[in-house]
């Protein structure tokens, strides 16, 4: 490699990821919107992406990882609110848990989207 060539590779390294990974980074976030449409498709969707992506690009698979553990954090969050619906608390915590599943799942997707590492609040990091 020149010594041109290498300026221009370590020129692209530093500008970030590219708009490709940004895209796909982003559709591992949004694609957990498919759970209004499938069961468990929250969870599924981003860690099909993430599985098929991850070796392809470092920020796609930060990016996967990341929603794939909110997204089980949030089915947690959801069955413990479920059998809190016995005890009423549970009633109001759903739709709480749903609207904020909703904005900060669309947040990280336009995050990544700006090729911003996006770290979801209140998340189990159980991949790593």
């Amino acid at each position: 490699m020149t010594d041109m060539e290498q300026t221009q590779a370590d020129t692209e390294q530093q500008a970030g990821p590219s708009k490709e990974e940004r895209s796909q980074a982003m559709a591992c976030h949004l694609l957990a919107l498919i759970g209004f449409i499938i069961p468990f498709g929250n969870l599924i969707g981003p860690l099909v992406m993430w599985i098929v992506k991850k070796d392809e690009s470092s920020f796609v698979d930060d990016q996967g990882k990341e929603a794939v553990n909110f997204n089980i954090t949030m089915l947690i969050a959801f069955f413990v609110s479920f059998l809190l619906t016995f005890v009423v608390i549970g009633a109001i915590l759903m739709p709480i848990l749903a609207i904020f599943w909703l904005v900060i799942t669309i947040i990280a997707g336009l995050k990544a989207n700006d090729g911003v590492a996006y770290r979801y609040p209140f998340t189990l990091r159980l991949i790593n």
